[in-house]
């Protein structure tokens, strides 16, 4: 990795990656975790569609979902992401069904005051987000890895204002 790929722009800031920082930041559990996003890919028939792209590095997440009685029932994500937005992804995606929108936005809400005001690890069952508290300290990395969750949420609470069949 060159020089030029440890030197990342974060709030108008020049900041140089370490390769202590690197291998911190990009754990072995975050890589494999990266590597096996479960429901990957996109839902015949979504009730809502949310896409959610990060200015900063580009990348994108789309998700579809199905609730029934007010809980996920049929979830999909189409993840374009880094290896943290990726990671994210994957801990969404193993605790995402069942969830009430409520809960989606509260595990939104807690993963982001973790990594923007070093709050506490979100609540289970959102805990698994604990693999990404080294990320808190690289403010540039922080939008790719909300991508995934605040996608879930959105979508969950646009099928709230549904008409009831």
């Amino acid at each position: 990795m060159s020089q030029g790929d440890r030197t990342n722009m974060s709030e108008g800031n020049r900041t140089n990656m370490s390769d202590t920082d690197l291998i911190k930041l990009y754990s072995g559990q975050i890589l494999a975790l990266a590597a096996d996003v479960p429901h990957h890919g996109r839902l015949p028939a979504p009730q809502a569609t949310v896409r959610k792209r990060s200015p900063l590095c580009g990348s994108t997440v789309t998700v579809d979902l199905v609730m029934e009685a007010g809980r996920v029932a049929a979830f999909a994500q189409d993840v374009k992401a880094c290896a943290l937005g990726q990671a994210a992804a994957a801990v969404l995606g193993h605790v995402v069904i069942g969830r009430t929108a409520a809960e989606l936005a509260l595990g939104r809400d807690a993963l982001r005051a973790m990594l923007k005001d070093a709050g506490p690890v979100p609540p289970a069952p959102f805990d698994g987000f604990v693999v990404l508290t080294p990320a808190r300290d690289y403010k540039n990395r922080h939008a790719s890895i909300l991508l995934a969750i605040e996608a879930a949420a959105e979508a969950a609470a646009m099928t709230q204002t549904l008409p009831q069949s």
